[in-house]
C-alpha cells in the first residue's frame, strides 16, 4: 500500500500530465493544427513525475524531440517508409541526442512517428516544437504553483 505522501505525489504528477495533454488536445481541436504525438505522454511522465531528472530538463525535452524528429525526417526523406528508415532513424536519433547532450528517451520514438505519419519538415514546428515547449512551460508553471518542486532544475 502506498503511503499518503506517495499517493499525493502520484496524483499531482498525474494531474500535471493531464492538464498539459488536455490543453494540447483542446488547442489541436480548436485550431485544427496537430499539436500531439504519442511520445509527449512519456515526456509528461518525466517532467511531472521526475522533474529533477536530467532527462526531464528543458534542453533535453525540447532539444531531444527536435533532434530526433529532424533525424527521423531525414531518414524518411532518404529511404521512404522502409524498415531501413525506421532503424536508421532511431539509431541515429539516439546517437545525435547523446552527441548534442539532449538525451530524452521519449524522443527516441519520434523517428517512428515521423515515418508512420509520412510527415514533412513542418512537423518540426507543429506538433514537435510547439508541443515540447508547451510541456516544459506547463511543467514550470505547474510545479511552481501546485507541487513546490523546482522545475527546471539548474545544475
Amino acid at each position: 500500500m502506498a503511503s499518503r505522501e506517495a499517493a499525493r505525489a502520484a496524483a499531482m504528477a498525474g494531474l500535471g500530465g493531464f492538464l498539459v495533454i488536455f490543453a494540447l488536445a483542446e488547442l489541436s481541436q480548436f485550431s485544427g493544427a496537430a499539436l500531439l504525438i504519442a511520445p509527449f505522454g512519456a515526456s509528461c511522465v518525466l517532467v511531472f513525475a521526475l522533474p529533477a531528472s536530467p532527462l526531464a530538463q528543458p534542453r533535453n525535452v525540447i532539444g531531444g524531440h527536435l533532434v530526433s524528429t529532424a533525424v527521423g525526417l531525414a531518414a524518411f526523406m532518404a529511404f521512404g517508409a522502409t524498415p531501413l528508415a525506421f532503424g536508421v532513424g532511431v539509431g541515429l536519433a539516439i546517437a545525435a541526442m547523446l552527441l548534442t547532450r539532449t538525451t530524452h528517451p521519449p524522443a527516441g520514438a519520434d523517428p517512428i512517428v515521423v515515418i508512420l505519419a509520412g510527415a514533412s519538415w513542418t512537423f518540426l514546428v507543429a506538433p514537435v516544437l510547439a508541443g515540447a515547449v508547451a510541456i516544459v512551460l506547463g511543467g514550470a508553471v505547474y510545479h511552481r504553483a501546485a507541487t513546490g518542486s523546482a522545475y527546471p532544475v539548474r545544475n
